[in-house]
């Protein structure tokens, strides 16, 4: 009953939402739409709940062992704790049962997300421009003939994108957007044909009981 119940339950909620392309009546695409607005909000909080604990028991386990880098975990527990604390009590604006601010200066849940996360967001993606520069140099040694036609759409690209490119050439740009737009889309498509029929494939697995994974076992 243990195994059997998750599985039946599952097919009957796949069968429902993949059925819903293919039964164009208004009572099936109400149920639908009450299956995707109400019952998947409530899975996600149930979710996020798992996966925060999830997230905290490890990082209490890495204090508690001295692993590599237990500083950053005393960091992030600081922090949860914090934030959780101002944004249940404070509100979102700062005007529920906590004060959140002291004179000119605001600490408000909101305030928090726009300077704070935003402003480590941005310090984070523009430390990457690092690491993707050094990660195109590797990539684009001219090792192979696929290399070297790598190297040369991409050079070509880049400098479309930028002013010098235009001045060099006046078709530059016009040349960047027709590889941008003809043979990047033909091959983003068939990457996302090959990842529709991947999903397909293991979508059908675990509708007929043969893929038993996310059940736990490893079977």
């Amino acid at each position: 009953m243990r195994d059997k119940l998750p599985l039946a339950l599952l097919i009957i909620m796949g069968l429902l939402g993949f059925s819903d392309r293919f039964i164009p009546h208004p009572v099936w695409r109400t149920l639908n739409e009450l299956l995707r607005n109400k019952m998947l909000i409530l899975i996600s909080v149930f979710a996020l709940v798992l996966g925060l604990g999830n997230l905290l028991i490890h990082h209490v386990n890495r204090i508690k062992k001295r692993g590599t880098y237990w500083q950053h975990s005393v960091t992030l527990i600081a922090s949860f704790v914090l934030v959780s604390i101002i944004g249940l009590l404070g509100g979102p604006n700062g005007n529920l049962w906590m004060p959140t601010q002291i004179g000119s200066f605001q600490f408000d849940i909101m305030t928090i997300y726009m300077k704070g996360l935003v402003a480590l967001q941005s310090t984070m993606f523009a430390l990457l421009a690092f690491y993707m520069a050094s990660a195109a140099y590797r990539s684009f040694r001219a090792r192979s003939t696929l290399a070297v036609l790598l190297l040369v759409s991409a050079f070509v690209v880049m400098l479309g994108q930028v002013p010098i490119g235009e001045a060099l050439h006046a078709k530059m740009p016009v040349i960047s957007q027709w590889i941008m737009r003809v043979p990047n889309t033909a091959s983003k498509r068939g990457v996302d044909l090959g990842i529709t029929l991947g999903a397909l494939a293991t979508m059908l697995k675990i509708l007929t009981g043969v893929e038993r994974s996310w059940m736990g076992g490893g079977k």
